[in-house]
């Protein structure tokens, strides 16, 4: 599917969760990026932190089968865009 057609699938095993939960839906549009989040699902803010590089990693992953090239460098790549905006955001963010 084109993600760029609807809504991505969530993956297969999910259904057979019953404790699985969406902690976030990302958009991106002529706006800007869009997000839809469980901001208070854990009680510390640091777990957000952790999923996120959780979610590089898959990202990594994922691009490097699909695109070819080491999991290791794209990460590299995905961690020299989040420090760069990090430093120098290049959009307000919105609520």
């Amino acid at each position: 599917m084109d993600p760029r057609t609807g809504p991505l699938p969530p993956p297969a095993d999910v259904a057979l969760d019953p404790r699985a939960v969406e902690i976030a839906r990302v958009w991106i549009t002529s706006e800007g990026q869009r997000a839809s989040l469980a901001a208070t699902l854990w009680d510390d803010p640091a777990a957000w932190g952790l999923m996120l590089v959780d979610l590089a990693r898959q990202v990594a992953k994922a691009f490097a089968a699909e695109q070819g090239g080491e999991a290791a460098e794209v990460l590299a790549r995905i961690r020299e865009g989040f420090d760069a905006e990090w430093d120098h955001p290049t959009h307000a963010t919105d609520g």
